[in-house]
C-alpha cells in the first residue's frame, strides 16, 4: 500500500499446493494456528489416523487474504500431492521413500 497499490484492488490467485485432502498433520500442529485464534480450528478435520488432523491450507490461506481486505482471491483447488501427471510432491515423494522429488516455482505479476 505504501506503493499506491489498494488491497481492494489485488486479485490473489492461490496456486497448485497440498489438499486437505492429502495434507495430514500431527497433534502438535493444530495446535500452532487455536493458540492465536480459536477459529483455526475450522481447518483441521478428523484423520482416519489417531492423533492426527488433515489440515486445510488452501482455505487457511484463502481467509487470511480476504480478512486482510485482498479484493478477490481465486483458488485453483488444484493438488500437488493428488495431481501426479501434473505437479511434483515431496510429501508424496517421501510417503513412497522416494530419493527424489521435482521442484515446482511460482511468479507474481504485476500489471
Amino acid at each position: 500500500e505504501g506503493e499506491g497499490a489498494s488491497r481492494a484492488d489485488i486479485t490473489v490467485v492461490i496456486g497448485p499446493m497440498i489438499s486437505q485432502e492429502a495434507y495430514e498433520v500431527g497433534p502438535e500442529f493444530p495446535d500452532r494456528f487455536t493458540d492465536v485464534d480459536d477459529a483455526n480450528a475450522r481447518y483441521f478435520r478428523p484423520s482416519s489416523r489417531p492423533n492426527h488432523t488433515m489440515f486445510d491450507l488452501p482455505g487457511y490461506i484463502e481467509a487470511r487474504l480476504k480478512r486482510e481486505g485482498v479484493g478477490q482471491v481465486v483458488n485453483l483447488s488444484l493438488c500437488t500431492f493428488g495431481d501426479e501427471a501434473r505437479f511434483f510432491s515431496y510429501r508424496r515423494t517421501t510417503h513412497r521413500n522416494e530419493r527424489d522429488y521435482g521442484r515446482l516455482i511460482s511468479a507474481i505479476a504485476l500489471r
